[in-house]
């Protein structure tokens, strides 16, 4: 019997019991193109029946190619087919921050969709979108399941079932639009209260995983200054420069009075099975806070703060 086997446990309760950092951990999504798909989703949401294989490949090059992640949504508890194919384009780079909602006669003609999205009609509601892909990762399905009814039941016209996000161990995932913010773990506590904060600018810190336009240290250094500086507004800690180091990386982001450095070291965790079906060990990459400090425009540099963002223990 292998290792993997002896040893099979649900990936999300695993990550719980390494106590698996989410910071840094946002998958890359610049432009999305959703697609609503009411029936049941292959492994493959798009790529696998009972979705058209030869069309769904066509769809996924022709998004893909334009730099864009394609995305399988639904209702929760409705899977009769709409009578019309719908269809949504999202942007979550910051500035342009936005989405359009169309309807096509039916699949098929989602390839001609323009991606630019000028044949949408823009739409201020968030989407608040939860991995619900069962036959990719089992835990997607439980726990998700648990979140996406919790906010259909409090925002029903902005709640969605998702397919495939990435991070199967950080199960119920979800991603917030325009914006495109990872959160885990979210049937760990209340997953409106993610929808509260959003609408109020703010994130939930401790179930946040990153901005999906944003690298993985810059995601990573954006936590460790929320958690130094109290400050956990969307729009707070924006990046200006980031560059490898020795160890690590070095990011530099906008503070309220100056620029935030933040060392970050790069690590590999121990060897773990990322997914419920996962029968091969892998390291992940994480990101631990060497130091962080605030350089005042009119001072200049304040003293280093030390591990964990805690000011350097006098002489």
């Amino acid at each position: 019997m292998s290792l993997a086997a002896e040893h099979w446990e649900p990936c999300s309760d695993r990550a719980r019991e390494r106590r698996d950092p989410l910071a840094g951990t946002g998958p890359r999504g610049l432009r999305w193109f959703l697609i609503e798909i009411a029936a049941s989703w292959g492994q493959n949401a798009l790529l696998d029946e009972p979705f058209d294989r030869a069309l769904g490949g066509a769809l996924v090059r022709r998004i893909e190619g334009a730099g864009m992640r394609p995305l399988a949504i639904r209702r929760t508890g409705r899977r009769s087919a709409p009578t019309v194919q719908r269809w949504a384009i999202v942007d979550s780079r910051p500035g342009h921050e936005s989405v359009v909602w169309g309807t096509v006669a039916d699949a098929a003609a989602l390839l001609e969709v323009p991606l630019d999205g000028s044949a949408g009609r823009p739409s201020s509601r968030p989407l608040y979108c939860v991995c619900t892909h069962g036959r990719h990762d089992q835990c997607c399905a439980v726990r998700g399941r648990r979140v996406v009814m919790a906010l259909a039941e409090a925002r029903p016209e902005e709640t969605w079932e998702c397919s495939h996000l990435g991070g199967d161990r950080f199960a119920g995932t979800m991603v917030v639009f325009p914006h495109g913010l990872y959160y885990g773990y979210a049937d760990d506590g209340d997953p409106v209260r993610i929808a509260d904060a959003f609408e109020d600018g703010r994130v939930v810190s401790e179930r946040y995983r990153g901005r999906s336009s944003l690298s993985h240290p810059v995601q990573a250094a954006q936590h460790h200054a929320r958690t130094r500086f109290g400050d956990d507004r969307i729009a707070s800690f924006s990046p200006i420069a980031e560059e490898a180091t020795e160890t690590g990386w070095r990011v530099r982001l906008a503070g309220a009075d100056g620029e935030v450095v933040v060392e970050l070291d790069e690590a590999r965790s121990e060897p773990l099975l990322s997914t419920c079906a996962a029968t091969r060990f892998v390291q992940v990459r994480q990101y631990g806070l060497r130091s962080i400090r605030s350089e005042d425009r009119a001072e200049g540099t304040r003293p280093t703060d030390g591990p964990g963002g805690r000011p350097p223990t006098p002489a």
